[in-house]
Formats: structure tokens, C-alpha cells, sequence
């Protein structure tokens, strides 16, 4: 996926996820990475972001977990009223 690539694959990947998370711009990055002692352009930022995005969506999406119709109430649910009666907790 990195093979050729003049960045270490962790720093692509700390740009592209922070772009992807958070609202920062492209020059915010760039700066950043400055900060940091990497001197990368906002423009290579951007084509990271427009080619590594798809391809990490992808692999994300077959390592999440299946969701399922199956639910489970918790006690404390129960306890603190069911079908608008209130139950007390103080011992009897």
C-alpha cells in the first residue's frame, strides 16, 4: 500500500486521519507537520487523503463488527421504572 512512497506509511496515516477526523485544513496540517520537524506540502496531503481514503474505508469496514436485531436490557433500567412505575431501592 506505501510501497515507493518518499513519507513513512505512519505519518501518511496520522495525516490522512487527522484530516478525515477532525475539522482541520489542509495548511493546518501542513503546519502541524511542520511543527514536528515534516516537511510535507499541503497539496501531497491532499492527494494522500484522495488516495489512501477509499482503501483504508475498505479495510475498516471488513474489521468492524456485524451489527445484530438482538438487544439486552440492563438491570438498571428495570430498577429505575418500568412502564412508568417508579420502584424503590431503599431496604425494606
Amino acid at each position: 500500500m506505501f510501497k515507493g512512497r518518499h513519507f513513512d506509511r505512519s505519518v501518511i496515516l496520522l495525516c490522512v486521519r487527522w484530516y478525515l477526523a477532525y475539522n482541520l485544513s489542509l495548511r493546518n496540517l501542513e503546519e502541524m507537520m511542520a511543527e514536528r520537524g515534516i516537511g510535507v506540502d499541503h497539496a501531497t496531503v491532499h492527494r494522500w487523503v484522495v488516495r489512501y481514503s477509499p482503501e483504508l474505508l475498505e479495510r475498516f469496514n471488513r474489521r468492524k463488527r456485524a451489527v445484530t436485531k438482538r438487544w439486552h436490557v440492563d438491570e438498571t433500567l428495570y430498577l429505575m421504572g418500568v412502564a412508568g412505575h417508579s420502584h424503590s431501592m431503599r431496604p425494606g
